[in-house]
């Protein structure tokens, strides 16, 4: 947990302004495991007690999630479609720039299909699991 400027506790971490889509932040990126090099993230923030995470993903051109099949969590998590498309088999529909959901938990979702670029925003609740531990 950190203590911002005006005496708030935050647990997630923080940051000042920095253009993540920046060539020079490039090598923040991960490749994702699995993806053939045609999935990247980049973790923008996290609560590392409760696993809570903002995170941009980027789907290449091509890029088709297939092996990965569909994908489900115990946790809620919101998406937002920032640029591109995407194609998610298991809703039979196309995002496009500016598409968003809130995912309950348990609800499935994938596999992707990418024909062009695309940037993705997720904010994802960990701490929120609807498994107790």
């Amino acid at each position: 947990m950190a203590l911002c400027g005006k005496g708030v506790v935050v647990s997630k971490s923080t940051a000042t302004y920095w253009n993540v889509l920046a060539e020079n932040n490039r090598n923040k990126w991960e490749p994702i495991d699995g993806s053939s090099g045609m999935l990247e993230q980049l973790t923008l923030a996290i609560d590392e007690t409760s696993g809570d995470y903002t995170r941009l993903t980027r789907f290449k051109a091509g890029a088709d999630t297939k092996e990965f099949g569909g994908k489900s969590h115990d946790y809620p998590e919101e998406i937002l479609i920032i640029s591109g498309r995407l194609y998610d088999v298991a809703f039979e529909q196309w995002l496009e720039t500016g598409h968003f959901a809130s995912r309950p938990p348990g609800e499935v979702h994938g596999p992707f299909i990418c024909e062009e670029d695309c940037l993705v925003l997720e904010v994802s609740f960990p701490s929120q699991s609807v498994i107790a531990t």
